[in-house]
């Protein structure tokens, strides 16, 4: 058998292939989707290309499981990343890419540069791949033409005719079938089918020979084993110890490669058809995998056993069928290896092409005037596929060139690996501009060029020049450093470190370049389409105003994609929006972005772009004004989509709107979710049938249910109700025609309105008896919870009332009540009369007390109050209370005893006075008759301070809710008025101080109350001994101080004079400033202390004690009197070093006050 026998084997096989294109291209045209699914798993297997099928099995047989790793990453990515790649097919479908360079492109503000740049690298890094399937192609006829020719016949054609004669034969199927339509987003139905049947036979001819070398060949799988053993090199494949860092690069690159090689993207993403796709690819693809895997190792040992150095390793496949005599399994294998390289090749360099042309000859042509002029109409459809097919003819020549001057004796996966390396590129600019809004074109453009610098110089050219030049051997420009295979001196194998620094370099200088200025706002425009967009920034309406009418739009469409098409496609888009576009009408936004996506399935986004502002042109001569107007018209419609979009996605039912052929239009995140409806479901044109058809499917609705269903959505317009079985949901739908065809439903779940019918009509059926009660329950509860609200409110009401009283208006009359109470104390001889005025003294702190309790509520609840703990008597604490109370409880005839103790505590006084008061006045409340107790109990390091009374107790089951504020019992309510926060503030201080409450209570019995904490440990003392009343100490230092009080209340003015004049000073008062200053001469004797307060008439205590200074002209000194109990007060005191007293004022505090200030004052002098 001669050589020519084998080439028309595989012509024959090729031709095969024809007819399958030819077919699937028929079974296009009808749009046949059951088998779609399938098909499309199957075709991403072209990543197992003649380096899988050949290439594999010669790594293992060097360097054992090492073959593996360019596996791991695809079924990473595919089994674990399923989400970015859907998320990169909706982009991709949006946006119409049209290829790897086309997306990069469209992420960076369609920019033509990236687009150039990323098409460039992709090409040198796709070339070696080819030619790796053309070295697979030949070499393996060549050993077939060998087996089959006689000893001493020349071999025909030849090897380096094989391969030129692959590359034609390839190329022209290319073009045949992947250069059918300008569009490259409409699908290759014959292509996609083509390779799908190829990836079934590249898998049935590896197991077949797999199978039969394994299980079939003599003396196997016994021979295997005994290899295992025995063999020096088997071991050594088997031993050979692949470092982490080789796993790792190596998983990286496949992973990325998987995605990213343009074949990839143009099988997985640009033929992708729906997200139903992806769901059976994401288990299908990766078993393919480990199914073509299978019986990689045990080849590769047969032929190390069996075939040896005969032949190259890669060609064992071959080799051991021939070696046998089974001259069938190796034509089995022979076309085997054409499936796995003619469908790279294939869709490859249609890949390739599209790129090239979309990306840098069109825009090329458009720059440099190569287009036809205004009012010409040219069909530049046939001139773009030219372009393509020319592209593919130039790609297979470059490749068939490598092939022939630099492949040689380099095995298989050397070259596909630095084609990985080349493709890994894209990644820091793919991924980044995933995940990163503010990465832009400048950095995509610096680290791509500069991680494809790295790629160049340290794997390709050390793979392509001769390893004796002194550039590879000493490093560039003798530099040791600058050597390839160790750059910058690091010391890994050379191909890691090759893929590790380039990659590297990549990553900085994009984060660098994209730094480095801030995104223009095509770039953010875009940026805004591929990274997710926060929620909580809501875009504004945006107007664009243009002169281009629909027919320049159109005209200028139609020059590349044909009339016909642009016509078909603007007729959808009329019926989409629901109106007819006249030719002569101004276009708007919406319709500039649509002829922008149509123009981009032909030609990229970046041409689309060139071309749409070139247009733009004719009205403004400034390119940079045109390209300004179409960015406006972009943003204008983005932005406005996303509008309207939030806010239908804020409405509670679920919305549709379904053009007048019923495709879906326009729908929001509420019906995808009563549904439970894919995303695929969510797009642009579904028809409803598809969404009836999954709800069939999913179980939530019957097989036969189906055409009613689509009746009543599209012809019933009177509300009803569907009942979903599996997520038992009731929608009630309700749709509305719309004036220009179509319908707009809306979807609410009455779910539990529903179920509350059923529950009533179920009650209904019941005995009469039972409706009764029901009924009965139900206006009960009902009352209770009106009853619950009105009590609710009530507190609320007087929650509110009290503490919007609670402040300046409060304590200013208790502020002149302690000062006329303070200066009759001050006057009184004694006796009963200073007893008397000693207890309203008393009773005015307690109000003081109770009321900044009360304030402080909230406080206590965040735990800003913080305890200052002293040492104290509790005996002393107790007089106060009895002092306090006692009056109140003879008034109600109740008997209050308060035992004497001689226990000394440590704890915040204050706190514990307040939580003891509020327990003694709730009890005094609460208790008609009897008496109430307040005493302490050992309990050994602790005491127990208990307050008892024979009140109306409360009910056991109300005991946890006495706590609550605003919170009053019926009982209680009845007995005494109250606004319920006493026990409220009693708990909130127990947590703060960190002690027990316990309560005990029996209804009509009385109540209990017990603090729990501990005794100090200092010595107790004895009672206290009263001093009689006397004049305060130091008022005599306070005889003829002339001092000058401020303030805007007469009483508190009146008030101060007393009490000061009874210390002996000479008071001057004042409602302000500016009525002193006005009444007072230019000799008027300055004052030796000012006293303000805070709150004055048209302006504040510190701007009148300045006035008053400055009047003076000397700093007298001064005291602050405030009810505010604000930060920005204590600070401005603080830094205007004016001592702060707050109200009521206590006389002690403020005479402390007078006689330091008049210290300070007579020192200065």
């Amino acid at each position: 058998m001669s050589g020519w026998i084998i080439l028309a084997t595989a012509l024959v096989y090729v031709s095969f292939l024809f007819a399958i294109a030819s077919i699937g291209d028929r079974r296009g045209q009808h749009k046949s989707q059951s088998s779609r699914p399938l098909t499309y798993a199957l075709s991403l297997a072209i990543y197992c290309t003649s380096w899988t099928f050949f290439g594999s099995v010669g790594l293992a047989a060097e360097r054992g499981f090492e073959f593996l790793g360019i596996y791991v990453g695809p079924i990473l990515v595919f089994l674990f990343g399923h989400g970015l790649l859907r998320r990169i097919v909706r982009l991709s479908k949006s946006e119409r890419i049209t290829s790897i360079a086309d997306f990069l492109a469209a992420r960076y503000g369609k920019s033509f540069a990236v687009a150039s740049l990323a098409t460039l690298i992709a090409t040198f890094g796709t070339i070696p791949y080819i030619a790796l399937q053309l070295k697979a192609i030949a070499g393996s006829v060549e050993l077939l033409a060998e087996h089959f020719t006689l000893p001493g016949t020349p071999i025909a054609p030849g090897y380096g005719n094989v391969a030129l004669f692959s590359s034609a034969l390839l190329a022209l199927f290319a073009i045949l079938f992947g250069t059918r339509h300008a569009d490259a987003t409409e699908h290759q139905d014959g292509l996609v089918l083509a390779v799908a049947v190829e990836s079934v036979v590249k898998l049935g001819a590896f197991l077949a020979v797999g199978a039969a070398v394994t299980f079939f060949m003599a003396d196997m799988p016994g021979l295997l084993f005994e290899g295992m053993r025995e063999n020096a090199q088997i071991r050594g494949a088997l031993a050979n110890q692949t470092s982490l860092q080789s796993w790792l690069v190596i998983t990286l690159l496949s992973g990325i490669a998987i995605i990213m090689l343009p074949r990839q993207f143009y099988i997985s993403v640009v033929e992708n058809r729906s997200e139903r796709e992806l769901d059976k690819a994401s288990w299908l693809f990766p078993l393919y995998l480990v199914l073509i895997n299978l019986f990689v190792l045990p080849i590769a040992f047969a032929g190390v056993m069996t075939v040896g150095d005969k032949t190259s390793a890669d060609l064992y496949v071959l080799a051991i069928p021939l070696l046998q005599g089974n001259d069938f399994m190796a034509l089995v294998a022979l076309i085997g290896g054409l499936s796995a390289a003619t469908a790279m090749v294939i869709v490859a360099s249609v890949a390739l092409s599209i790129m090239i042309s979309n990306d840098m000859v069109i825009p090329i042509f458009l720059r440099r005037a190569i287009r036809p002029a205004d009012g010409e109409k040219e069909d530049w459809s046939n001139r773009i596929l030219n372009i393509r097919r020319a592209s593919i003819c130039l790609i297979m020549a470059a490749a068939f060139i490598y092939f022939q001057e630099v492949s040689g004796n380099v095995r298989l996966a050397s070259i596909g690996l630095l084609s990985f390396a080349a493709i890994a590129q894209f990644a820091p600019a793919f991924l980044g501009g995933l995940f990163w809004r503010a990465a832009n074109a400048r950095g995509a453009i610096m680290g791509m060029a500069a991680g494809f610098s790295m790629w160049v110089f340290t794997l390709l050219l050390p793979s392509v020049m001769p390893p004796d030049l002194p550039a590879v051997q000493e490093g560039l420009f003798g530099l040791g450093w600058m050597r390839a295979p160790s750059i910058f001196g690091t010391d890994a194998d050379a191909f890691n470190n090759g893929v590790i620094w380039s990659l590297a370099v990549n990553t900085f200088f994009f984060i660098f370049g994209s730094l480095s200025r801030v995104s223009t706002p095509r770039e953010r425009i875009q940026a805004a389409l591929f990274v997710p967009r926060d929620s909580g920034q809501l875009p504004s309406l945006r107007r664009f105003r243009t002169t281009i009418t629909v027919n320049e739009l159109k005209d200028t469409i139609s020059r590349y994609l044909g009339t016909e098409r642009t016509e078909r496609s603007f007729q959808t888009f009329e019926k989409k929006e629901g109106r007819v576009l006249s030719g002569s009408e101004v276009t708007d936004a919406a319709t500039i972005r649509f002829g922008e996506h149509l123009l981009a399935s032909a030609v990229g986004s970046s041409s689309a772009r060139l071309i749409l502002s070139l247009l733009f042109q004719r009205v403004d001569s400034s390119s940079r004004s045109a390209y300004r107007l179409l960015d406006d018209a972009s943003d204008a419609l983005q932005q406005n989509r996303d509008l309207l979009q939030i806010a239908l996605d804020q409405m509670e039912q679920g919305l549709t709107v379904y053009d007048q052929d019923y495709g879906l239009t326009c729908w929001n995140r509420q019906f995808r979710e009563l549904f439970g409806l894919p995303d695929e479901l969510g797009q642009v044109g579904t028809p409803v049938s598809r969404m009836i058809e999954h709800l069939v499917r999913s179980g939530e609705i019957r097989p036969e249910e189906d055409t009613v269903l689509l009746d009543r959505l599209t012809l019933n317009f009177q509300p009803w109700a569907l009942e979903l079985r599996k997520s038992r949901r009731i929608v009630e739908i309700r749709s509305n025609p719309m004036p220009s065809g179509g319908v707009v439903t809306t979807y609410a779940d009455i779910t539990a309105r529903v179920q509350a019918d059923i529950a009533l009509k179920r009650a209904n059926e019941t005995l009469e008896q039972r409706v009764a009660a029901r009924t009965s329950e139900l206006l009960k509860v009902n009352e209770e919870l009106a009853q619950a609200q009105r009590i609710a409110e009530e507190a609320n009401l007087s929650k509110t009332r009290f503490l919007a009283g609670a402040g300046h208006d409060i304590l200013q009359p208790l502020n002149a009540a302690r000062l006329y109470c303070s200066a009759l104390r001050e006057k009184s001889p004694g006796g009963d009369l200073q007893n008397a005025l000693g207890n309203i003294d008393t009773s005015l702190d307690s109000v003081e007390t109770i009321l900044g309790a009360v304030l402080d509520i909230s406080r206590l609840d965040t735990g800003a109050m913080k305890p200052n703990e002293s040492l104290f008597q509790l005996n002393n604490l107790f007089d106060q209370l009895r002092n306090d109370f006692e009056p109140v409880a003879k008034k109600k005839g109740l008997s209050l005893t308060v035992l004497p103790t001689s226990l000394l505590l440590e704890t915040d006084r204050n706190l514990f006075r307040r939580l003891l008061q509020n327990l003694v006045s709730n009890a005094i409340k609460y208790t008609r008759s009897g008496k109430v107790i307040v005493g302490v109990r050992r309990r050994g390091e602790l005491c127990e301070i208990q307050v008892l009374d024979t009140g109306i107790g409360i009910p056991e089951s109300k005991l946890h809710h006495v706590f609550s504020e605003f919170t009053r019992l019926d009982e209680g309510m009845r007995e005494a008025e109250g606004l319920g926060l006493g026990l409220s503030i009693v708990d909130r201080i127990a947590r703060v101080l960190r002690l027990e409450i316990r309560i005990w209570s029996i209804p009509s019995k009385g109540t209990r109350f017990s603090v729990i904490l501990p005794v100090s440990a200092a010595a107790q003392t004895g009672e206290p001994q009263h001093a009689a009343p006397m004049r305060p100490k130091g008022a005599a230092a306070l005889d003829g101080v002339h001092a000058l009080c401020v303030d805007n209340d007469p009483r508190i003015l009146e008030g101060m004079r007393m009490l000061l004049e009874n210390w002996g000073c000479r008071v001057e008062t004042a409602s302000g400033s500016s009525v002193y200053v006005a009444s007072a001469g230019s000799n008027h004797e300055k004052p030796d202390v000012i006293i303000a307060d805070y709150h004055l008439d048209g302006e504040d205590g510190f701007e009148a004690i300045a006035r008053l200074r400055a009047f003076h002209k000397i700093a007298v000194p001064a005291i602050m009197l405030t009810a505010d109990r604000s930060d920005e007060v204590r600070e401005k005191s603080a830094a205007e070093e004016i001592p702060l007293i707050h109200k009521p004022v206590k006389p002690a505090v403020l005479r402390s006050a007078l006689t330091r200030n008049l210290k300070i004052l007579a020192a200065a002098e």
